[in-house]
């Protein structure tokens, strides 16, 4: 029997641990409006403005956490609970979202180096599985190799994610205070929020590390045999 799979436990309790937490902090700050009654498309807006920024558009995007940042089209989507909501959840979830504007507009190394590798990764998170899978089973160990190594593409692209996520994060932490959009307990609330999310990105890179490992792992244990 094949027991490796054990190794990615200690992730999968990561990730459902994040899932959770992010979910749970969703709902706790989503639940109670700001003092100051700034909706997250407004929240948005002030940030672009403060930053000089004139060419980035807001919209709203079906969905509970789909917020995103499109830089092809320079529109910052904002989920229903956020777009048009006051709540101390939708301040940070819109305020993470523009600091990703912000990095495109100030050409932040870290999203430089992920947008080099996106093309690769892409193709190489389509290949990687089907790659593993048909070498196994036909116990091609080029194929698994090369398997292995479309997969560590991917693994590298969600290690250079996370400082990406975790600047976006700081960003907006700093802005909505420096701003005055959130303070005190609210803006404590703010950093949970995103402290929450930020672990899901955590969770994924996890994820994929020990996938990997294990990916190796039963590689090496085929050339033995």
């Amino acid at each position: 029997m094949d027991f490796s799979y054990l190794i990615l436990i200690p992730a999968l309790i990561l990730s459902l641990w994040a899932q959770f937490s992010v979910q749970s902090a969703y709902k706790k700050y989503g639940a109670i409006r700001n003092a100051r009654g700034i909706t997250g498309r407004e929240t948005s807006q002030r940030i672009l403005n403060a930053n000089g920024i004139s060419n980035v558009q807001i919209a709203p995007i079906a969905g509970e956490l789909t917020d995103n940042y499109n830089p092809k089209t320079n529109v910052i989507s904002l989920s229903q609970g956020v777009y048009d909501q006051s709540s101390i959840a939708a301040v940070s979830v819109a305020a993470h979202e523009t600091g990703h504007a912000i990095q495109h507009a100030v050409g932040y190394a870290a999203i430089k180096a992920r947008n080099a590798i996106l093309p690769v990764t892409q193709i190489a998170s389509m290949a990687s599985m089907p790659l593993l899978l048909i070498g196994f089973v036909l116990g091609l160990l080029w194929l698994v190799r090369l398997g292995i190594i479309m997969y560590a593409a991917v693994l590298l692209f969600q290690v250079v994610t996370l400082p990406v996520e975790f600047n976006a994060s700081s960003r907006a932490l700093k802005t909505i205070n420096e701003m005055d959009i959130l303070d005190g307990e609210e803006l404590k609330g703010a950093k949970k929020m995103l402290r929450a999310a930020a672990m899901t990105y955590v969770a994924a890179a996890a994820t994929s590390a020990l996938q990997l490992l294990r990916f190796i792992m039963i590689a090496n244990s085929g050339r033995r045999d």
